[in-house]
């Protein structure tokens, strides 16, 4: 779309659209999937192309409309990217900023945290998705849309070496917390997952075995529930989210 050009409009357009970040695997491949069960038209993003590529076919293989934009959502040209298929797509209604980082791995105490490795923390988890959300906001608006950013209990309570990863999701949480505040026709929510049998978790506990964990399919229908009913605006956990007759 030009510069300057108008945001289309949603009128007619029956098919709501959602954009996923980090939707190769874990968390963001089973939202995007279950956010396509629900009528949703996707687009995807993640670093690993390769990864990428198979998440998206795997999704068209059980009927959902994919478009995937490999690359980093802290690399300003690839958020233009994500924008710009978003405009193409000709609305938004969901934006999900589930990309990020652990940091530091293993998790070392904030005495000896590397500030290269802290600094790319907030980068990932914070500056990546409210740059995200400043570029989408325009079509958000337009459809009455929502913004979903993943969070973690590590935000909110104190985990001896989860300094870094904990700080950054804290100011996620914050920034989510004014921007429910500044956009009131949107819907704004910040959700905690819960500890989840994923390639992050895993990398917080090298070495362990963390197969007690629930998958990340576990919580979908929560985060479903939150989505589908329009929930007001805050903090969740998927744990409260669950469906009754689960």
């Amino acid at each position: 779309m030009c510069a300057g050009a108008a945001v289309p409009s949603v009128n007619g357009m029956s098919n709501k659209t959602a954009l996923v970040t980090g939707a190769s695997r874990g968390l963001g491949r089973a939202l995007a999937a279950g956010l396509a069960r629900e009528g949703y038209d996707l687009i995807i993003d993640a670093r690993d192309a390769a990864a990428l590529r198979a998440a998206a076919d795997g999704l068209r293989a059980a009927g959902g409309r994919v478009t995937d934009v490999p690359g980093d959502v802290t690399d300003p040209a690839h958020r233009a990217g994500l924008q710009r298929a978003a405009e193409r797509a000709g609305r938004l209604d969901l934006l999900v900023n589930n990309a990020g980082t652990l940091g530091a791995s293993p998790l070392p105490a904030l005495a000896d945290y590397p500030v290269e490795e802290l600094r790319a923390a907030f980068e990932a988890n914070v500056i990546a998705p409210v740059a995200l959300t400043q570029l989408l906001l325009p079509l958000l608006r337009t459809s009455g849309g929502a913004v979903l950013n993943i969070t973690s209990d590590a935000a909110v309570e104190a985990y001896a070496g989860w300094g870094g990863y904990g700080a950054a999701k804290a100011a996620l949480e914050q920034a989510s917390n004014v921007l429910a505040a500044e956009e009131l026709a949107l819907r704004v929510w910040w959700a905690d997952p819960g500890d989840l049998r994923t390639d992050m978790h895993q990398r917080a506990f090298p070495g362990e075995d963390i197969s007690d964990r629930p998958g990340p399919e576990s919580v979908v229908p929560a985060f479903v529930r939150l989505v589908t009913q329009r929930l007001p605006s805050g903090r969740y956990r998927a744990a409260h989210l669950m469906p009754a007759d689960r």
